[in-house]
């Protein structure tokens, strides 16, 4: 189980956890986002099976909690999968 896995488990278990926005940026890399632009802090990433675009943009050094969540959420809503 590599690193990304083990964040992603964690995340699972604890929702409303702190995570690092380091880690959410790869996070939405791992499920297949992209990131397509940027502007300030706000950061926009897109994924071809989801409707649109998903801006985020960090609190400090932390992912914001809600976007964590809609993250979440989007992933079940759209059977979104990790890719290798």
């Amino acid at each position: 189980m590599n690193q990304i896995t083990k964040t992603y488990a964690w995340l699972l278990e604890n929702p409303r956890g702190t995570l690092s926005f380091r880690d959410f940026e790869r996070l939405l890399t791992a499920f297949g986002f992209t990131h397509v632009r940027t502007v300030g802090s706000h950061r926009q990433y897109v994924h071809p099976r989801v409707q649109r675009p998903f801006p985020v943009q960090p609190d400090g050094k932390d992912a914001k909690r809600y976007q964590v969540r809609e993250f979440l959420d989007m992933i079940a809503a759209n059977r979104l999968e990790m890719e290798d």
